[in-house]
């Protein structure tokens, strides 16, 4: 029985159909594999295929470039906890929240290499550290640079989060060895404003292009379950994938909602505190079409996923998870817990270099 026989043609002109036109966004071509001209309508008829269909395109997008079963593990550590005077409606680490987070000092470099050899020792491939800033202060560069050297020196990917970035300062990243720097943009630019008001959407734009500017690999994705809708995912989505060259690591993150945060107390209580787990597959499976050399990480959230759900993101070609009991301030699902899924999957850890470092070179 062919395919058409079980599902009748597209009408004319329509999403779908402009979709079916184009060449099958699986199918590895020099067109395809980084193209930035998404439009909002091809990646709305993308998250409206059904499901299953929309599952096995991605995960078809996902094995012409990526090693299949394989997800790199990733350490995520906080190196200067709290006080942040951004107004991030979702962030503990805020000044704004009252969630009883206590501003800390940045950490020593000795201490933040003694974690990182740690991690190294449980099998992570690259090793993040986060700081609560606006921006990152010159005073600060010496130490922060010196953290990225140490860790380099250990054979570890380095990333890092700081906030935003001036150019010499991205250059100065580079120079110590920075492999990739995180800057998310959070959710699509029509919702941003609902999120932040303490910096805006070019703002962060801004940074991404002085880290590509500095040679530094970008790291940028966002949170969805923010009370977002379908429209404000498509949106976020495609404002990854027009960016003049796709994130090499592109995190998702489900909101983690946090009692004394603005968005932890407006959604408590509501169908709206958590997106609905199909959802957030679509939203994975999407991300890997539309930008299929990246690596798709399942961040903040994961620990309240059960392993169906997050088998699934796999499958939709999430490849990538921070591994470990704790992301920056927020629970994590733990390295024993993901041992257990990892064998149950079939799934090892990945040790092979990323696709789009190696089409970089």
């Amino acid at each position: 029985m062919s395919d058409t026989t079980l599902r009748s043609p597209a009408p004319s002109g329509s999403a779908v159909q402009l979709l079916e036109d184009r060449p099958h966004p699986s199918i590895p071509s020099p067109e395809g594999e980084g193209r930035t001209d998404w439009t909002r309508g091809e990646i709305a008829a993308l998250f409206d295929l059904p499901f299953l269909d929309l599952v096995l395109r991605a995960q078809q997008t996902h094995r012409a470039h990526h090693a299949p079963n394989q997800v790199q593990l990733c350490t995520l550590l906080s190196i200067k906890t709290g006080g942040c005077p951004e107004d991030c409606g979702y962030c503990s680490q805020s000044a704004f929240a009252d969630s009883g987070l206590k501003a800390e000092k940045l950490m020593d470099v000795d201490a933040v290499l003694a974690s990182a050899a740690e991690a190294k020792a449980a099998g992570s491939q690259r090793f993040c550290m986060g700081a609560a800033w606006r921006e990152p202060k010159d005073r600060d560069m010496d130490a922060v640079a010196a953290m990225v050297a140490g860790v380099k020196a250990m054979g570890l990917e380095t990333c890092m989060t700081l906030g935003m970035l001036e150019p010499h300062q991205a250059t100065r990243l580079a120079e110590a060895g920075l492999d990739y720097y995180n800057h998310n943009i959070d959710t699509s630019p029509e919702k941003y404003g609902d999120i932040i008001t303490t910096r805006t959407f070019q703002d962060r734009l801004d940074t991404l292009e002085h880290v590509r500017q500095a040679g530094i690999n970008v790291c940028c994705g966002g949170i969805v379950g923010m009370g977002e809708d379908r429209e404000d995912r498509v949106g976020f989505v495609h404002a990854l994938a027009t960016l003049p060259a796709h994130p090499e690591s592109v995190p998702i993150n489900a909101l983690v909602p946090v009692k004394g945060t603005v968005l932890g107390d407006m959604l408590a209580d509501t169908p709206l505190a958590k997106i609905d787990d199909i959802e957030f597959v679509r939203t994975v499976a999407v991300a890997r079409i539309t930008m299929p050399l990246s690596m798709v990480r399942l961040s903040a959230g994961r620990e309240s996923m059960i392993e169906s759900t997050q088998a699934l993101c796999f499958l939709a070609g999430a490849n990538s998870i921070f591994t470990g009991d704790k992301l920056l301030t927020a629970g994590n699902a733990g390295s024993d817990a993901d041992a257990a899924l990892f064998e149950k999957l079939g799934v090892t850890a990945m040790t092979a270099p990323e696709p789009a470092r190696v089409a970089a070179e």
